[in-house]
């Protein structure tokens, strides 16, 4: 799942440069989302580390580009077998994408209010 989305994010026309601009190793980052996205569905504690500090730094990020990398995971997600994994992943993603928005946010504007994403 998770090498089909991101090869989908790759792709993007919009989200492909961005990714790519920022990650000097896709093997090594795709074997961390893989970890990532392994301790977060089946509770394997693979991962370590913190994903806002390295997100609150990029530059120019909006909630439409959150939403569209929501809509390309909804999209990957719905075309795996395992529907309930695909469901609850796509659940997750959700809460993420909005940890993420809303830190990003504070991250940059401490004294204003964040805005939630529109979509969720």
């Amino acid at each position: 799942m998770v090498h089909a989305f991101y090869a989908k994010v790759r792709g993007d026309e919009v989200l492909g440069p961005i990714f790519d601009a920022h990650v000097a190793d896709w093997d090594e980052h795709l074997a961390k989302l893989v970890d990532f996205w392994s301790a977060i569905l089946r509770r394997t504690a693979r991962f370590t580390g913190a994903p806002m500090p390295r997100h609150a730094v990029l530059p120019g990020l909006t909630a439409q580009l959150f939403e569209r990398w929501l809509r390309l995971f909804r999209d990957n997600a719905g075309a795996q077998s395992n529907q309930a994994m695909g469901a609850q992943a796509c659940l997750m993603a959700q809460r993420i994408a909005q940890s993420l928005w809303l830190g990003y946010q504070v991250s940059r504007e401490p004294d204003v209010l964040p805005t939630p994403l529109a979509h969720g």
